[in-house]
This record gives C-alpha cells, sequence and structure tokens, in this order.
C-alpha cells in the first residue's frame, strides 16, 4: 500500500476518533450544566447508541447494492456537519435529543463503510489494519487531553463549537481518500444464511454484552470523577491513558492473533474485561487503581474492537462485508451500547457506581461463558465469493 494512501487513511481515522475523543468524556458534563438528572443524561447519551441500531444497516445495505461506498461515507460526513448545527439554537431535553439523533444518523453512516474501504485498501493484508487504526487512537488522545485543558479554562458550553470543527474536519478527510465504484454484488440471501449461524449469533450477542457493558463508563465515568473531586485536565488525563493503551494493543495486534489466535485472545480480554469494570465501580477514588483499570481499556476495547473486525471479515464473504460490519456496529455499539446507557441512568441515581458498574462486570462474564462455549473461528469460515 502507497504511503499517500496510509496517510490518507490514517488521517480519517485521526479525525473521527478525534470528534468521539471530544463527545465521550465530555458530552455528558454538557448536558449536566443544562442541569438535567441523571436518568435525562442517560436517556440522551443512548440516543448516540440507538442510532446505531438502524442506521449502519440501511446505509451498510445501500453501500453493498449501489457500491458507491465512498461518496455514502462523505455524504454521512457532510449531513453530520449539518445537523449538528441546529445544537446552537437548543437548551431543552427534547431539542437536543432530536439534534443528536439527526446528527447520528448520519454519522452512523460513515464508520462501518470506511472500514470496508480500509479492508479494501489493504488486499490481503488486514493484520496492517491495526496500524492503521492506531491513529484513530492517537486523535482521541490528543482531542480529549487538549479539550479537557481548555475545559478548565473556559465554559463547558463551548463543547459544541469544538466538536463541529472536527466534524468539518472529518468530511475533508473523506474528500482526500480515493476508491473506485464497487461491483453492486449485494447477496441477500447469502447474508442470511451466514449471519443465522448459532457461532455467528451468539458473536454478535458477544458484542452485545461488550458494548452494553461500557454504558456506565461512557456515560458516567466523567460525571463519576468530577463528582470525586478531579479536575477536568486530570479526567482527561484518565480517558488518555486508557487511549494510550488501546494504541500499544493495537501495535501488538498482528502478532497477538498470530500467536494467541482469535479465539484466546477474546476469552482473555473479556475476563480482563471484568476486572476493569470492578475496579472502576469499588475503588474510584483511588487515582493509581484508576490508572491501571484505564490500561485494560487495551483488552475491554482495543483487543476486542481488533477480534471483531476480524470476525466478520471471517464469517461473511466479500459481496457481504458491508452489512456484516454494519450488524457488528448496530448490534454492539447500537443495541448494546443503547441498552447500557439506559439501564446505567435508571441505576445511577438510585444504586451509584458501584452496583451500576458490578452489573457491567456480570454483563461481560456472561460474554466470557459463552465465548468458551461457542466462539470457534476455525469451524465457521466461508468461502471468498
Amino acid at each position: 500500500m502507497k504511503l499517500n494512501t496510509y496517510s490518507r487513511l490514517s488521517g480519517f481515522y485521526f479525525f473521527y476518533f478525534s470528534l468521539l475523543g471530544a463527545l465521550v468524556p465530555y458530552w455528558s458534563l454538557y448536558l449536566q450544566s443544562f442541569d438535567f438528572d441523571a436518568q435525562t443524561i442517560g436517556g440522551l447519551m443512548a440516543i448516540l447508541m440507538a442510532s446505531r441500531i438502524v442506521a449502519p444497516n440501511i446505509w451498510g445495505w445501500l453501500a453493498d447494492y449501489t457500491g458507491q461506498r465512498l461518496r455514502i461515507v462523505r455524504f454521512g460526513a457532510f449531513f453530520t456537519c449539518l445537523m449538528f448545527i441546529l445544537i446552537f439554537w437548543q437548551d431543552s431535553a427534547l431539542g437536543i435529543a432530536l439534534v443528536m439523533a439527526g446528527f447520528s444518523f448520519f454519522w452512523n453512516a460513515v464508520l462501518p463503510q470506511f472500514e470496508v474501504l480500509t479492508l479494501t485498501h489493504l488486499k490481503g493484508r488486514e493484520s496492517l489494519y491495526s496500524r492503521i487504526r492506531l491513529w484513530g487512537s492517537v486523535g482521541f488522545i490528543v482531542a480529549v487531553m487538549g479539550i479537557g485543558w481548555l475545559l478548565d479554562l473556559m465554559s463547558i458550553r463551548w463543547l459544541p463549537l469544538m466538536m463541529l470543527g472536527l466534524m468539518v474536519m472529518i468530511w475533508l478527510a473523506s474528500l482526500l481518500v480515493s476508491g473506485e465504484k464497487q461491483q453492486s454484488n449485494a447477496d441477500e440471501s447469502g447474508f442470511l444464511q451466514q449471519l443465522l449461524r448459532p457461532q455467528v449469533l451468539v458473536f454478535f450477542l458477544i458484542c452485545m454484552l461488550i458494548q452494553f457493558s461500557h454504558g456506565p463508563y461512557y456515560t458516567f465515568y466523567s460525571v463519576l470523577l468530577e463528582g470525586l473531586g478531579y479536575s477536568r485536565t486530570e479526567i482527561g488525563m484518565l480517558w488518555s491513558v486508557g487511549v494510550v493503551a488501546e494504541v500499544l494493543i493495537f501495535i501488538l495486534i498482528p502478532r497477538l492473533i498470530g500467536g494467541l489466535g482469535l479465539r484466546t485472545l477474546m476469552l482473555v480480554s473479556l475476563l480482563l474485561s471484568v476486572v476493569r469494570w470492578l475496579l472502576i465501580g469499588l475503588m474510584p477514588e483511588n487515582l493509581l487503581l484508576m490508572l491501571f483499570a484505564q490500561t485494560l481499556h487495551a483488552v475491554s476495547f482495543g483487543a476486542l474492537h481488533a477480534v471483531g473486525i476480524a470476525l466478520v471479515h471471517h464469517y461473511f464473504s466479500p459481496s457481504n462485508h458491508g452489512q456484516g460490519q454494519a450488524m457488528f456496529s448496530s448490534l454492539g455499539f447500537g443495541l448494546g451500547g443503547a441498552l447500557g446507557a439506559l439501564c446505567s441512568g435508571l441505576m445511577w441515581d438510585s444504586l451509584g457506581a458501584a452496583a451500576t458498574f458490578s452489573v457491567a462486570a456480570v454483563a461481560v462474564f456472561i460474554a466470557f461463558i459463552c465465548a468458551l462455549l461457542w466462539i470457534r473461528p476455525e469451524n465457521a469460515a466461508v468461502t471468498n465469493r
């Protein structure tokens, strides 16, 4: 792959995940500035996840059917900017909810299809995916640290303007990526046949449970730390530690998959995820333990995400990769993430952080049991067609 192609693909990931670095740690604090309660914040954050249940599948089917994958990425990035502009005139929960639903519908068109474009550019060198994807993690770190520092100096109400700037950069980065129109070859019957195999269905259940377990983290981790007296700079630092660990695991993923295999790497990562959620829930006031828990982001997100991408590529034929990646996004980040955000919102005020994160630990342990019993990739490959 040419260096220029590598740089352009990496640049897109950098800005896409820079936006996540602004959104995930600080958006709940922005919502809190309107004096919304925990249940309302949880419901609003769930909108971002819930839009992934439907939107990626619509865009994934359209991309596979038309072959216009890059055009859909650019279209989604542009309309994300347009929809988000309306946030500057909203101060009610309903108004903010409508804007979040609108921009996230288009935003969620972007990443699953860009993942397919990246793997297409790699052409048989899919193990190099993590070397490109790690630039997304670098972007997240830069954004979470830089914005955390800025928000210690200025009002949280400046956050939407920062996010809009990053959205514009995502759209501009998409214009620099090359891509040819692919043949319109979506195979609906083949996709359903591949999807309905027991191992594949359990795989998507595991994805849902993993993202469900992240619900309290993405929704209330910053709120928890701020309530304990951590500054926004310290909060940004802790988020960044997690993503630095993620970058390191992405560098090592090709060797880890080659040495351990997808199944073993998934099982180990799931067990370590249980440890992470228990530490955050039970001992959040201990900075050293929080630093250690954040290093486990390498496995709870980084390793499990890379394994998930690889398994989708393994389970589905090339003609259905777009829909497969969309399903991975919608059932995991969409349904699982939305349920996690909603449940954590319902539990946070009444049961507290310890109980909420303990539920997350139980969910990911159930995922471990499912993987132990069902995930055997060597028994579920598809022939390329």
